[in-house]
């Protein structure tokens, strides 16, 4: 879906509220998946939501509601149909065959992000590999046949049907893509021991919570700075000395989102291994963001999944310059009495970073 033609495509977005999620929280939802389409390089037109107690198998949405959706897409000649939940292979399907237009889902606009994203060799092969895993239960006959791409004269089996001979192709490249990340990460490992016994600290975060910018404030580093979902995917780690003369190795990573991709997390794995290898976490927080406790909780269940949650963690509320009502930086530093407020990109209050990742360090190490 990402382009870098000027003409946006034009797409309609739909949510659904069902189960345990309100109206408010899909509405939220919505907004981000807003967000991570202009990212994408779409241009929103409207937005559909629909309350049902039970989901459609083969729409999702009642075929009714998805009737007048597609009615709305052929009016206004809209190019793309975004859907904030995970869709099953059969329903994108009766979806396309039903509006004539490309459908897809959450997974898969974050997915397209990353890889207009991916700049390294381990990032845009990470990237792969997760396309691939989400790709291959959703091959259909109609696919444009891969043997093109990474087969051709010779690549398929006696007997062989075409879609079996992609889904064999892209399992063969799956594989070989497992091997590469398999390699980078003993290189990875290898390249972490010759760092001697540097104390490791890793910045995490919500996307686009700062963490950039403040590990430029902090290391006079040049790493790329975008106001945009995922900006960084490639881990960059810098040398960084505190105020009490420790030398530390400071790593600002990929930042996290609800209803990230199980493929991604899984094909980011070595990029992750520097937070699950850390001894310390700055969790960066955007403290301007009206939704910045459900970027906590998000950022905090991703740890879990990862199995890292027992890691000493210092909560860092980034952005305190765009807020202009005192009382609610004082309800913030009551409700989170160890967090630190700042602002990063106007480099206030880093001093009291500084000296609380030493004080930290010396807490728990023992040179």
């Amino acid at each position: 879906m990402y382009s870098t033609h000027a003409e946006r495509e034009k797409c309609v977005l739909i949510g659904v509220v069902h189960s345990n999620f309100n109206r408010s929280r899909v509405e939220e939802n919505l907004e981000e998946l807003a967000a991570l389409a202009v990212t994408a390089g779409a241009e929103i037109i409207t937005t559909f939501i629909q309350v049902r107690k039970v989901l459609d198998s083969a729409y999702y949405l009642g075929k009714g509601k998805a009737a007048e959706i597609c009615d709305y897409v052929h009016e206004y000649e809209l190019n793309i149909i975004i859907f904030d939940d995970e869709l099953t292979p059969a329903q994108i399907r009766n979806w396309e065959h039903l509006s004539g237009v490309k459908v897809i889902d959450r997974p898969a606009l974050i997915l397209d992000i990353f890889a207009a994203h991916a700049r390294s060799r381990e990032s845009r092969t990470q990237v792969e590999l997760a396309q691939l895993n989400y790709m291959l239960p959703r091959l259909t006959r109609h696919w444009s046949h891969l043997s093109r791409q990474i087969g051709g004269i010779g690549t398929k089996g006696p007997g062989e049907t075409q879609l079996e001979t992609d889904r064999r192709l892209v399992r063969k490249r799956i594989n070989h893509l497992k091997v590469d990340l398999e390699r980078i990460e003993r290189q990875r490992t290898t390249q972490g021991k010759k760092a001697g016994e540097l104390i490791r600290i890793s910045l995490i975060g919500y996307t686009n919570a700062g963490k950039s910018t403040l590990f430029n404030a902090l290391t006079d580093a040049n790493t790329l700075v975008e106001d945009k979902l995922f900006a960084t995917l490639d881990t960059t780690t810098r040398r960084y000395q505190l105020e009490n003369g420790i030398t530390v190795l400071l790593s600002d990573t990929v930042g996290f989102i609800r209803k990230l991709p199980h493929h991604l997390i899984a094909s980011f794995k070595s990029t992750l291994a520097q937070t699950r290898n850390a001894d310390l976490l700055l969790h960066v927080v955007d403290v301007s963001d009206s939704l910045f406790q459900e970027h906590i909780r998000v950022v905090e269940e991703i740890l879990e999944e990862l199995n890292i949650r027992n890691k000493p963690i210092l909560i860092i509320f980034n952005k305190v310059d765009k807020i202009n009502h005192l009382g609610r930086l004082h309800n913030i530093s009551k409700s989170y009495q160890e967090g630190i407020l700042i602002s990063a990109k106007k480099k206030i209050r880093l001093d009291k970073v500084r000296r609380k990742i030493s004080k930290t360090i010396l807490r728990f190490t023992t040179y």
